[in-house]
């Protein structure tokens, strides 16, 4: 959030979220998950690191060590600044792969919430599709709400995790 040197007013627009000042560089998260499609209950632990490609574009890659075992999962981003928009190619190398579009919205705050649908695809044979809310409440925190609807169903949730940004001279939960 710019700092106006004021209160804010009514009528003053929302600032347009800066994916590079947020996102760039590396994560950490632990995420309770159910049992699912996805895999057996329990406990995902890993790290996200997202950089830039070029311009609009961005990668993310996770390592995550779960249940199931290790996996990984890689994301091709596209921010559209000033559409507020996104889209991005989920590779999850537990066989599964599909595509998010989403729209960013933020307050005078300078909270920002990016609400991703997810196109269906077919994994073991079933039709899923896939939701997520992320919650960007600071430069060192976002959380994650994931849905999930198989064959048509209703969408349960799949946990609500936290990352936190990896940032030299900064530990613990304090932040």
């Amino acid at each position: 959030m710019p700092d106006l040197g004021r209160t804010t007013k009514a009528d003053d627009e929302v600032p347009l979220f800066n994916f590079d000042e947020y996102f760039n560089g590396k994560w950490t998260f632990e995420w309770e998950v159910p049992d699912s499609i996805l895999g057996p209950a329990g406990q995902i632990t890993g790290t996200t690191v997202y950089k830039p490609v070029d311009g609009r574009f961005y990668e993310a890659d996770t390592e995550a060590t779960g249940p199931g075992g290790p996996f990984k999962i890689k994301e091709l981003i596209a921010y559209y600044r000033e559409n507020k928009t996104l889209a991005r190619y989920v590779s999850d190398s537990r066989g599964l792969s599909y595509m998010q579009v989403g729209r960013i919205g933020g307050d005078l705050g300078g909270y920002f919430n990016i609400y991703y649908e997810g196109s269906p695809v077919t994994f073991k044979g079933q039709s899923i599709r896939i939701k997520s809310a992320m919650h960007l409440l600071s430069p060192l925190n976002y959380k994650v709400e994931t849905t999930v609807s198989i064959d048509g169903g209703r969408f349960t949730s799949f946990g609500s995790p936290w990352w936190r940004k990896q940032v030299p001279g900064i530990t613990g939960p304090e932040f």
